[in-house]
């Protein structure tokens, strides 16, 4: 897959997940166990992102 599609992909998932997580957090509050899924999910996708772009600068 080209990086830059997988990039942009990224990028995009990682948006609706930021929104995802602030609705979660004003309905359930920061400290919910839904909230805090919701941040481990957006970390996982912000670990993978910062992946791809390390490998990117290795990798050109």
């Amino acid at each position: 897959m080209n990086n830059c599609f997988l990039e942009i992909s990224l990028l995009k998932l990682i948006n609706e997940k930021k929104k995802k997580l602030i609705k979660i957090a004003e309905k359930n509050g920061i400290n919910s166990s839904s909230t805090v899924a919701c941040s481990q999910e957006l970390d996982s996708l912000l670990n993978e992102f910062r992946k791809l772009k390390t490998n990117n600068k290795i990798n050109p």
